[in-house]
């Protein structure tokens, strides 16, 4: 049997990622309905630092009755040059998955093409989209179906900007994205779902009418020495409650974090009594969960 993999949103099918958050519901309810796997094991790969992602897949781990190993850079071989194909080999005799949290997107699928055991996007440059799999959940949990509702995207056209793509594509949603002049998504991802997706210069025109508004920090890792210069092209593209007033008066907002308060999100809003952004947050170790046990049940 061919083994799943989890790079981007689009290596499943809507069926099977509605089932696996509709699954994270349930397990969140009651986590006793989990099927455990027991003897299984997890190996995080992390070239990139995470809280929420780390966690997330550990506790989510161990609540399923496995275990997890955590490896950075100074802690493997990677980090000393060998190839990801040998370390893809090697890794697959010895755990049961492999998530994998990196910089250029390619070493992710290099790695997925010499493994035969199940590899998980744990995030790249380019997508994320085991935060796609909290921010639906959050919705589903909050609002209901997202199918045919507008989503607004609000600042870069970054790794979480280009997994909202694929999941207006999967989900069934219009998705609106306000980014400046130069920090669009990849040109050729938003002609594949033009159907789906369209892009403004004009925050206010993408939040008119949205029922869920998106956005992220404007200097992601790895961008660090161009904030000062981000945070000028930016100016204008922060989601506050002003903005927020063109949106439909039932909708979310929703931050992957970290956030920079003051900066592309303002303190009230993330600070709300009614911000559905922590259960967003949560919902990260419910939704791994989830996603594990239909990998690891293949």
């Amino acid at each position: 049997m061919t083994v799943k993999h989890f790079l981007t949103l689009q290596d499943l099918t809507r069926e099977e990622l509605l089932s696996i958050i509709h699954r994270a519901i349930e397990l969140k309810k009651n986590p006793t309905l989990a099927a455990y796997q027991k003897q299984k094991t997890l190996a995080l790969i992390f070239e990139k630092s995470s809280t929420r992602t780390r966690v997330a897949f550990e506790v989510a781990m161990t609540q399923l009755g496995g275990a997890s190993i955590f490896l950075s850079n100074a802690d493997s071989q990677l980090g000393r040059g060998e190839p990801v194909e040998d370390s893809a080999r090697v890794l697959s005799r010895m755990v049961d998955c492999v998530a994998i949290r990196t910089f250029e997107h390619e070493k992710l699928v290099r790695f997925a093409r010499n493994s035969t055991i199940p590899v998980i996007n744990a995030l790249t440059d380019d997508f994320h989209p085991c935060q796609l799999l909290a921010d639906i959940q959050t919705y589903i949990e909050h609002r209901g179906t997202i199918s045919g509702k507008t989503v607004a995207w609000i600042g870069d056209g970054n790794n979480m900007c280009q997994s909202y793509i694929n999941a207006a594509d999967l989900f069934d949603f219009e998705l609106r994205i306000a980014c400046p002049e130069g920090f669009q998504p990849d040109s050729k991802l938003v002609d594949k779902f033009k159907n789906r997706v369209s892009i403004t210069h004009n925050p206010s025109t993408a939040v008119r009418g949205a029922d869920l508004v998106v956005t992220d920090v404007w200097a992601s890792m790895g961008q660090e020495h161009e904030e000062t210069q981000r945070i000028s092209s930016f100016s204008g593209f922060q989601v506050n409650s002003e903005l927020m007033t063109h949106a439909n008066d039932s909708a979310l907002v929703m931050h992957c974090l970290p956030a920079h308060r003051g900066e592309e999100i303002s303190a009230d809003l993330i600070d709300a009594q009614d911000t559905v952004i922590w259960d967003e947050a949560e919902n990260r170790m419910h939704s791994q969960k989830a996603l594990l046990e239909h990998l690891l049940s293949q």
